[in-house]
């Protein structure tokens, strides 16, 4: 007969000779539920696209004098609707969506109030925020050629952005022309890619170029298998992020 302890199912095994406890191989009593939603990205760019226009329309000077807080009142549901499809895309576990709409929602936000409340040394202010984001857009566009439609917008939202800082910190008029001649083209690829994802979604197949490669076109044209590869790692399920 064995003096060793029994051991009892579910329950930690124990190891005779050095008295330590062992879990047990947990991974057939795991469930992970997954709740699929419609892509908000559609959405997200539709909302870029809009509150470009409106922006580079005021410095191209279309609106006339004075339209400084109206503008800043049309680019605020931009901020809103940019900041739900970042939630959703964290939701979708998709971390240079989620990373892009979350920084264009704070944008616009910071746009709007310095627009609509005109503080002391808010334009130079939004041109050093404008410098920034036009950074942080250039590092993801480094990392981002895998979704091509994504790419395109920041490599639009790069040079705008950039014109717009240079605008904002020297004030000069051909540097705030060239910003909005720039935020139209940004809107233009904006409304492209918009479209294009959205009926991507509605038919299941691209209809118009999205261009996926590598794990992005995986996960339009994988199969389920393909889809929770390495899911225990993902943020969300792994004990930390």
């Amino acid at each position: 007969m064995s003096d060793d302890p029994p051991t009892i199912p579910g329950h930690p095994e124990q190891s005779p000779s050095s008295g330590r406890h062992f879990e047990p191989d947990l991974r057939r009593m795991t469930r992970i539920t997954l709740r699929p939603i419609a892509s908000p990205m559609p959405v997200g760019f539709f909302a870029v696209a809009i509150a470009s226009v409106l922006v580079g329309s005021m410095q191209l000077g279309l609106f006339g004098e004075g339209a400084h807080r109206a503008v800043a009142l049309a680019i605020l549901p931009a901020f809103v609707l940019q900041l739900v499809v970042a939630i959703l895309a964290f939701g979708a576990r998709d971390v240079l969506a989620a990373s892009l709409m979350s920084c264009f929602s704070g944008t616009w936000l910071a746009s709007a109030l310095v627009l609509a409340v005109d503080p002391p040394q808010g334009t130079r202010v939004l041109g050093a925020l404008n410098l920034v984001f036009a950074l942080f857009a250039l590092l993801m566009a480094t990392v981002a050629h895998r979704k091509r439609v994504m790419w395109f917008v920041l490599c639009a939202a790069v040079p705008r952005f950039t014109a717009a800082a240079l605008a904002n910190l020297t004030g000069a008029h051909w540097a705030g022309l060239v910003s909005g001649a720039l935020g139209l083209l940004l809107a233009a690829v904006a409304m492209f890619a918009a479209f294009a994802l959205m009926l991507e979604d509605m038919t299941g197949e691209e209809v118009l170029f999205v261009g996926r490669k590598g794990p992005a076109g995986e996960a339009v044209d994988g199969d389920l298998s393909v889809q929770l590869r390495d899911l225990e790692r993902q943020a969300g399920v792994r004990r930390t992020l």
